[in-house]
């Protein structure tokens, strides 16, 4: 049994030195406001719509880009979706380090995962736990969205950030918190429709 667990460690140590490079801070000029994930070397970057929006129709002024070596860049807003709660956005670079992008497909419950952000400003903070339900109408989300539930400790700055399996293949998008230790995530399989139905001949 112990050597079950000093390999989950060894594979979970491996993913967070590559994950945490393709994490970015989103900022205003009030300061952080959400994380980001780096999801193509381009520029791409994918959060959660509330991370960048004033109201429902409205993104916020100024938005910029923190890479994980801190430099610097405006974002442009290519696009977004209140009800899903997802946005993409560019800034003008290249050669980015990027999160594998995995599948929510054949997930199950009491599968380890991890997720990353920036909560109370402690950047690429890390926390990690199990899957405890996914699908549509879980227990605490009265609508009929899937999710991802999740038993570990997100806490405001985590949204935008990356959930990970163990190989830290992303999974999905951490996006609210249900409790102390219940969050939800928005399905990696939902994020790439989003950016098929956003972005013209996209292809993920």
């Amino acid at each position: 049994m112990s050597n079950i667990w000093q390999q989950l460690n060894n594979s979970m140590a491996i993913a967070i030195d590559t994950l945490r490079e393709s994490v970015v801070q989103i900022t205003t000029e009030e300061g952080s406001i959400g994380a980001g994930t780096i999801w193509h070397s381009d520029g791409l970057i994918v959060t959660n719509a509330h991370v960048i929006l004033e109201d429902k129709d409205t993104p916020r002024k100024n938005l910029s880009v923190i890479l994980s070596d801190n430099q610097l860049y405006p974002a442009q807003v290519i696009g977004f979706d209140a009800e899903k709660d997802l946005a993409a956005l560019a800034i003008s670079t290249t050669d980015l380090p990027t999160i594998e992008i995995g599948s929510s497909s054949d997930l199950s419950a009491g599968q380890w995962v991890m997720a990353v952000g920036h909560p109370w400003g402690i950047v690429d903070s890390l926390t990690s736990g199990v899957i405890i339900g996914i699908g549509t109408n879980l227990p605490e989300r009265f609508d009929d969205r899937e999710w991802i539930a999740l038993s570990l400790k997100l806490r405001p700055g985590h949204s935008g950030g990356p959930l990970v399996d163990v190989d830290g293949q992303l999974i999905g998008i951490n996006t609210m918190i249900a409790g102390p230790e219940v969050g939800f995530a928005i399905p990696v399989n939902i994020v790439k429709q989003f950016l098929k139905d956003v972005i013209t001949g996209y292809q993920v």
